[in-house]
């Protein structure tokens, strides 16, 4: 097996066209315990540099119901992880080490949807910030050696006090 390379690229419009795509076929096979089905990650910000992968966050009703039916996402490509680290969630892969695709899912009112949503969305709000996390994110890919856990902590302060502020910034948007 080789050797997974993290490589960050510039923006390209595909992604969201690879979304989409997949998001259709996810909902299909997921039927109604699917209830929110979003694009995250640098992939789904406009113009941010990213690892070439389609980071896709489920809301879901019943965390039992998709582990009995994970075939039918595992139909599609992907490879059931379990929680893969994060308790509560259910992880999916596409790509083996050149993955192409994520799937996060949750239970509704997880913590983790949250967090998700709003890194997202105070991103895009704020592309200054957006565009200092693209230098960082190419910064860190070519200095980490293609070791994942080195490229997620080169990244890991910036993460934390962005998402610091993103929560406040969320908060103050609904006062």
């Amino acid at each position: 097996m080789s050797k997974r390379i993290i490589k960050v690229v510039d923006y390209d419009a595909n992604w969201q066209v690879e979304f989409n795509q997949q998001k259709l076929l996810l909902k299909d096979a997921m039927g109604a315990n699917a209830l929110i089905i979003e694009h995250i990650g640098s992939t789904s910000i406009l113009g941010l540099a990213a690892k070439p992968i389609i980071d896709i966050l489920i809301e879901v009703n019943c965390l039992e119901v998709l582990d009995k039916h994970s075939q039918l996402i595992e139909n599609l490509g992907f490879v059931a992880l379990g929680e893969n680290g994060i308790a509560g969630r259910r992880y999916f892969q596409k790509g083996e080490n050149q993955r192409t695709h994520h799937i996060h899912v949750f239970k509704s009112a997880d913590e983790h949807l949250f967090q998700h949503r709003v890194f997202r969305d105070y991103l895009i709000a704020h592309p200054v910030i957006a565009g200092e996390y693209g230098v960082l994110k190419k910064k860190a890919a070519r200095k980490c050696n293609n070791e994942a856990l080195e490229y997620m902590n080169l990244k890991n302060d910036f993460i934390s006090h962005h998402l610091s502020l993103a929560v406040g910034w969320f908060k103050y948007l609904k006062a």
